[in-house]
């Protein structure tokens, strides 16, 4: 029993468990600053550079969100977006939507959409909003 004399709350690493977010950006400028920010804000980041990249690191470990854009050398983010709604681990993965594309993004099922430029308080706010209300 501590010096307090109250007994201990329980240890729940879920409660302490910082958010893991996976940066899918093949601009390095960029990405460096996405990880800066998300890290800032209190989240864990891993970084991949294409969608290749992307996939591999999704077979290894589901993070809980993931931040994609969607020019990408190789695989787009489309196809990346659509594999990671076509495989039921990882279906209901909140995804994040980065672009400098005026491509319209109405196709896609994705509630968290971001167009660039945007401030790092937006994508902050998106990333959170995503996660609590599981929006994919």
């Amino acid at each position: 029993m501590p010096a307090d004399g109250l007994p201990a709350a329980p240890f729940d690493p879920a409660m302490t468990r910082r958010a893991d977010i996976l940066i899918v950006e093949d601009d390095e400028y960029l990405r460096l600053t996405l990880r800066h920010t998300l890290r800032l804000a209190g989240f864990d980041t891993r970084e991949a550079r294409s969608g290749m990249e992307a996939l591999a690191m999704l077979d290894r470990g589901r993070p809980d969100a993931v931040v994609l854009d969607i020019i990408l050398p190789g695989i787009d983010g489309l196809a990346v977006y659509d594999e990671i709604r076509a495989h039921s681990g990882t279906r209901d993965l909140p995804v994040i939507i980065i672009t400098g594309s005026s491509l319209p993004l109405e196709q896609l099922s994705a509630a968290c959409v971001l167009r660039k430029p945007f401030a790092p308080d937006d994508l902050v706010r998106a990333v959170e909003e995503c996660l609590k209300s599981g929006e994919r």
